[in-house]
C-alpha cells in the first residue's frame, strides 16, 4: 500500500516505521523537508519525503499526524481544499486535548474528524490511532495481558475502513469498529477522559466490568 505521511513528529514515525517495516511503500511529507528527509532516513525501508502537498497525492491512504494546533495550517499547505486528498483514505490520529486539564479543545461543536473531513475536500476521513501514545505503537507488536490491543475506527467509507483495518492488522492489533464518523467525535472524548485518570495514577480498566461481548438482537 502506499502511504503518504503528513507530519515528522512522533507519531508520524511510530506508525509509518511499523507500517515500512511491513512492506508498504512511505511518503514523509513535512513544512521542513529537512525534517521529514530526516524520518524518513530514520524510517528506512525505501521511504521518500518531501512537502505535505507531495505527501497528500502520494498514495491510497493518507495519515496527518500533526499537533492539533498545526491541523489547519498542514491541511493548507497540503493543498487539501483544492482536493489533493480527494479519494483517498485520510487517517485522522489527532487529539484535541487541552493539556492538563484533560478536556476538548473542540467543545461545543464538531470534532476534529468532522472538522477534517470538512477541510479536505473528497477525503474518506477515518479516526483511529488516537487512543494510544507513540510508545505504544513502537510496540512490536502491541500486546499486553489481555491480548493485542484493540483500535477503534470511526468512518463512513468501508473501502476506506478497510484499508485502514489492514493497517491495524499489519500492527499485529484488532480493528474495532466505532461506527460513522459522527461518533469519532466520541471516541475522542473517550480519550479525553481515560488520559485524566491515567495521568491521575489511576487504572481506567477497573470501571469496566469483563462483560462478554453482545450480539446485536
Amino acid at each position: 500500500m502506499r502511504i503518504g505521511v503528513l507530519g515528522t513528529g512522533r507519531m508520524a514515525d511510530a506508525l509509518g516505521t511499523q507500517w515500512a517495516r511491513a512492506g508498504h511503500d512511505l511518503f514523509i511529507g513535512g513544512r521542513s523537508r529537512p525534517k521529514a528527509q530526516a524520518l524518513a532516513a530514520r524510517i528506512g525501508h525505501g521511504a521518500r519525503a518531501g512537502s505535505l502537498r507531495e505527501a497528500a497525492g502520494f498514495g491510497e491512504v493518507a495519515l496527518l499526524a500533526v499537533a492539533y494546533e498545526g491541523v489547519e495550517a498542514a491541511l493548507e499547505a497540503a493543498g487539501a481544499a483544492e482536493g489533493t486528498l480527494s479519494g483517498r483514505a485520510l487517517i485522522d490520529c489527532t487529539n484535541a486535548i487541552v493539556p492538563g486539564r484533560f478536556t476538548l479543545a473542540t467543545d461545543g461543536g464538531p470534532g476534529m474528524a468532522e472538522r477534517i473531513a470538512a477541510r479536505a475536500v473528497g477525503a474518506r476521513v477515518v479516526k483511529g490511532f488516537c487512543h494510544c501514545a507513540d510508545a505504544v505503537w513502537r510496540m512490536t507488536p502491541p500486546v499486553f495481558a489481555d491480548g493485542p490491543l484493540a483500535v477503534p475506527l470511526c468512518g463512513d467509507d468501508e473501502e476506506a475502513l478497510e484499508a485502514v483495518r489492514a493497517l491495524v492488522r499489519d500492527m499485529g492489533c484488532v480493528p474495532l469498529d466505532g461506527g460513522g464518523l459522527e461518533r469519532a467525535r466520541l471516541l475522542e472524548s473517550t480519550v479525553a477522559f481515560l488520559l485524566g485518570f491515567w495521568f491521575g495514577g489511576m487504572e481506567p480498566r477497573a470501571a469496566l466490568p469483563p462483560l462478554a461481548a453482545q450480539s446485536p438482537a
